[in-house]
């Protein structure tokens, strides 16, 4: 059973150890370069046209989770909360809009701006109507510049 070996360079070809060498680097550069593409869609300020479907679908539920749990927090306790993670019982799925949606409180916490930053894997593109914000604390003017 000691004298098993995997792989063992000594007693490779340099036939194999060619192969083995083309194997691991091309590896190397198909990492290397889904790695870039990676970057470049996390990056891109539109993402890429293929994952826009899901950044908007993700996001638009982001959007909407967020709005609700903060009406009902304000609901509970007579005004928004500081930060997102001052929210009362979020279950564990809505705890990634802490990470995917931007959140700007009034000095007295009595209105907020709330946008997505990331839906799937790139900004979302959403806009919705005056009417979805009637009856909650959202204030544009709230925006940072």
């Amino acid at each position: 059973m000691g004298n098993v070996r995997f792989l063992a360079v000594e007693s490779m070809t340099k036939r194999d150890k060619w192969v083995l060498g083309i194997v691991l680097g091309g590896l190397v550069v198909v990492i290397a370069l889904a790695s870039c593409f990676v970057f470049f869609i996390l990056n891109s300020p539109d993402g890429w046209s293929v994952t826009r479907p899901f950044d908007n679908m993700f996001g638009d539920q982001h959007l909407k989770t967020t709005v609700a749990l903060l009406e009902l927090y304000k609901l509970r306790h007579g005004s928004y909360p500081d930060r997102l993670a001052d929210l009362d019982f979020m279950g564990d799925w809505d705890r990634i809009i802490l990470w995917t949606v931007a959140y700007y409180p009034s000095s007295d916490r009595s209105g907020y701006y709330v946008e997505v930053t990331r839906g799937w894997v790139a900004r979302p593109r959403l806009t919705y109507p005056p009417e979805f914000w009637r009856g909650t604390g959202y204030r544009a003017e709230l925006r940072p510049r």
